[in-house]
């Protein structure tokens, strides 16, 4: 009983020691990690979860190498381990979905935070990029958290993806107005205005002989940030420079003939 005791605590204090010394390396690992990944541009979610992940590998490795200390058989317990992993990946298919989608989007960055986006069927301001879902404001600042993976897989449009964007205007005049003198007086008014790019140069021509009026594009560039302002103010411009010039905007109309009958 005496050598057996003898031979338990040797076991025992390898074990510690090996327990210890796992610990300490799981530390040191991580700090370093740590430490490397801040000088890269990945994002933080993602250091977080690296450096995390190492850790508790590195725990694991610790523990399986303390039960062989006694003798343990660990390739059954690895077998275990592997057999629960698998039952609960299955049963967290769907989070484990949204889980990569979300490091691809991290890692990827179709958007950042602050970028107005529509995707997974929402559209607003992007305000956090979650490991499991992404969290958009709405135009009338609704919260939405939206599973990253219906967000991947779907079509993503980031208005703020490039630093201008391009505004089309239809705007619509009478077949007994002059189409010379729109077309002029559309291009001043985009002219004058100094949130529009002077390259591209702004058009405007004539897009569409419509039921009730003959449709005008109007054509410019503008930095993303005064798109919205801009259409905005450019279209009651045009409304009331082309009343002023007596430039009919028309109504729908239909024109009826009524024939004779004997």
């Amino acid at each position: 009983m005496w050598d057996r005791f003898v031979q338990f605590g040797i076991q025992a204090i390898g074990a510690i020691v090996v327990l210890i010394i796992g610990y300490v390396a799981a530390k040191l690992v991580r700090s370093l990690l740590r430490r490397w990944l801040a000088k890269t541009d990945l994002a933080v979610a993602i250091q977080r979860f690296l450096t995390q992940l190492a850790y508790i590998g590195i725990l694991v490795f610790a523990v399986v190498a303390t039960l062989a200390r006694f003798g343990i058989e660990t390739t059954s317990f690895v077998a275990i381990l592997g057999a629960a992993g698998f039952a609960v990946g299955f049963a967290l298919q769907g989070s484990l979905a949204n889980f990569a989608a979300g490091v691809l989007l991290l890692i990827l960055r179709p958007f950042k935070i602050g970028d107005f986006v529509e995707a997974g069927g929402v559209a607003g301001v992007v305000k956090d990029i979650q490991l499991f879902t992404s969290v958009l404001a709405t135009p009338d600042n609704v919260k939405v958290m939206v599973p990253n993976a219906q967000i991947y897989n779907g079509v993503i449009r980031n208005y703020n993806g490039y630093d201008t964007r391009r505004i089309d205007l239809a705007v619509g005049i009478g077949y007994g107005d002059s189409i010379e003198q729109a077309l002029e007086t559309a291009t001043r008014l985009m002219e004058s205005d100094s949130r529009i790019l002077s390259e591209p140069a702004p058009e405007a021509m004539v897009g569409e002989l419509a039921d009730s009026s003959v449709n005008l594009k109007l054509r410019m560039w503008v930095n993303a940030a005064d798109y919205w302002s801009v259409w905005f103010d450019l279209t009651r411009k045009v409304k009331e420079t082309f009343d002023d010039r007596g430039i009919e905007i028309p109504y729908p109309q239909q024109v009826v003939h009524m024939a004779k009958g004997e």
